[in-house]
């Protein structure tokens, strides 16, 4: 363990095994959306089959989310303590055993004891990876990398789309919604690929070295644990600020990706083909944005892109309202609606600067539990969406009208990064003083 302190080792790692820890981010995320996704598409099918109410299926999905922010703060804090590669390995495992046993659920009981497993999973697997890849990779990349790895939301939407199409097309209901839970199993291959070629990081290597050593500042050996402080003087503060933009955020992308089918099928009428090859080129545009927003954080700074990308989420959505009465012309590629749509989902490439910004806004040895906790706080406040919705159309008469509660999530998340302190390019090291507010960033 000797030289894990050096900071010339600290800082340096093969070709190999960044390609590896990028790998394992990118696909872990990847298959984090599809488990959530999945559920959705094959609603019906699983009412169908296990003969609950479409009250027991909401509720499924809600503990699941719930439970997500358990696995958030539970995978984060193991991360602190047991190393970010152990956390990302018992994350996956959990998402793959949740899901497995989803497919073989055989009434509402068993399948909602099974995706709270899959949602512990899917809460930590985000932080779990993020943080491990922004210790690893080049500082002045942060950003492009994590918006490659934020696309994969967009690759695991469209992922999910493809296999309850093909499932349910070729396969009786019952069986095809079993089918589309299993594939969700796949984070146990991904898991055997980090638990025997992955590295750890070697800044967490470094302090944990010097923490058996007694070798801290004075300051550091009474520090309070990871969960106490994420809650410290600044990073009370941060922690605040980051969950409310990331719940705005969040808020924005529900009301939009949850009705936007609806609003294009049953209120516009568009087909269901015509609806899964405007959001299969809708994910494409979304991805490419992602990965975009992220490299340009990385030369203009990680506020400025949050800011600006909430701006157009906010112009996405009144050219959405603008354009939320015109019928489907023939051609998604000829409706103004299709268009406003991916403007909106360009914006929504902010949220690639998240995973960057808030592990630069930590110290290592609360790093993890602070970003996951974060982001699976937020993402918990921002899937309010799906519920207040449906009651704002039913008050309006109009679900156009009722999606733009989005845009106030939206605007919330905006002036909230107006606050945060930039931070791109920060040089991580194994001891930090971040018990007050830094100076300058």
């Amino acid at each position: 363990m000797e030289e894990t302190l050096s900071s010339e080792n600290i800082a340096t790692y093969s070709g190999t095994e960044k390609t590896l820890v990028a790998l394992s981010a990118t696909l872990g995320y990847c298959l984090d959306f599809y488990n959530i996704m999945i559920m959705a598409f094959m609603f019906s099918a699983i009412e169908h089959a296990l003969s609950i109410t479409l009250a027991q299926a909401g509720l499924v999905i809600s503990m699941t989310l719930a439970a997500s922010v358990l696995g958030g703060v539970l995978i984060g804090f193991l991360g602190d303590k047991i190393g970010r590669k152990n956390a990302l390995l018992a994350s996956l495992i959990l998402i793959a055993i949740g899901a497995i046993l989803s497919a073989f659920a055989w009434n509402f009981v068993s399948l909602l004891i099974f995706r709270i497993f899959a949602g512990i999973g899917i809460g930590g697997e985000w932080g779990a990876g993020i943080v491990l890849f922004n210790e690893v990779w080049d500082r002045h990349r942060r950003g492009l990398g994590s918006g490659i790895i934020q696309a994969m939301s967009a690759v695991g939407l469209a992922l999910a789309s493809v296999v309850s199409a093909y499932c349910l097309t070729h396969y009786e209901a019952d069986l095809a919604w079993r089918i589309a839970m299993a594939i969700g199993g796949l984070p146990i291959i991904l898991a055997a690929l980090v638990r025997t070629s992955m590295p750890e990081s070697k800044l967490w290597v470094a302090y944990k070295t010097r923490e058996r050593r007694g070798d801290l500042p004075a300051a550091k050996i009474g520090e309070a644990g990871p969960l106490l402080g994420t809650f410290q003087v600044a990073s009370g503060r941060y922690f605040i600020l980051g969950t409310v933009i990331v719940g705005g955020y969040i808020m924005s992308y529900q009301s939009g990706t949850t009705f936007m089918p609806t609003l294009m099928g049953r209120v516009l009428g568009a087909g269901p083909e015509t609806i899964r090859n405007a959001v299969l080129l809708w994910a494409a545009f979304v991805a490419v944005a992602n990965a975009l927003t992220g490299h340009l954080s990385d030369r203009y700074g990680r506020k400025r892109l949050v800011v600006g990308s909430a701006g157009v989420v906010a112009i996405g959505f009144v050219a959405i309202l603008l354009a939320g009465d015109i019928k489907y012309p023939g051609s998604f590629l000829t409706w103004p609606l299709f268009w406003a749509y991916v403007l909106w989902g360009v914006g929504q490439g902010g949220s690639a600067v998240f995973g960057p910004w808030y592990a630069e806004l930590y110290p290592v040895e609360y790093r993890a539990t602070a970003v996951s906790t974060i982001y699976t706080t937020g993402r918990l406040i921002g899937s309010s969406a799906p519920y207040v919705v449906p009651a704002l159309a039913a008050a309006f008469g109009s679900l156009v009208d009722a999606m733009m509660f989005g845009l106030f999530g939206c605007l919330v998340g905006l002036f909230t990064a107006l606050v945060l302190p930039e931070t791109a390019g920060r040089k991580f090291a194994v001891v930090e003083d971040w018990t007050q507010e830094p100076a300058s960033m």
